[in-house]
């Protein structure tokens, strides 16, 4: 009989997460640097739980907006990881949409309209971040690690 112990009051939950692309900012993506929860002082995509009866792409649009106040379309499927992390007990299944910005809304920059889960949102190149894979928010470090790429052709 194996020796494992499984907490069966630890469910996984699902997050999404929104690879947000601009023709202003070929090659880039937005990261803001979490403050105040799980992943504190590390950088993640703007995104959130998945709410009930909600779709992914739903989920992407809403998470967007409030975190950023940005508009999105062009949502589609990126890639999905099952992150665990036991030391902290995180285990996310996190589906990455990737999304173009809405120029036609009139807003084309992120705002930070949740100063006490962020510190800003900026654009990074994905292909040069500016901090090392363990300074990554769990799952978007999983997804790199397993080689997920945007699809930069579009935007």
């Amino acid at each position: 009989m194996a020796a494992s112990i499984v907490n069966h009051a630890l469910r996984p939950r699902v997050g999404v997460g929104v690879v947000i692309k601009s023709l202003r900012h070929p090659g880039c993506v937005v990261l803001g640097k979490r403050k105040g929860s799980a992943g504190s002082g590390m950088y993640a995509l703007p995104g959130g739980h998945l709410e009930y009866g909600e779709e992914w792409a739903q989920c992407a649009e809403r998470e967007t907006e409030e975190e950023t106040g940005l508009k999105i379309k062009n949502i589609k499927l990126g890639t999905v990881v099952n992150t665990v992390v036991k030391e902290v007990q995180y285990h996310y299944v996190t589906v990455f949409m990737e999304a173009d910005i809405d120029e036609q809304s009139g807003k084309t920059e992120p705002e930070n309209l949740e100063p006490h889960k962020c510190e800003s949102w900026q654009w990074y190149d994905w292909k040069k971040f500016p901090v090392p894979d363990d300074e990554l928010f769990y799952s978007l470090s999983d997804a790199r690690k397993q080689g997920f790429s945007p699809d930069f052709t579009h935007s």
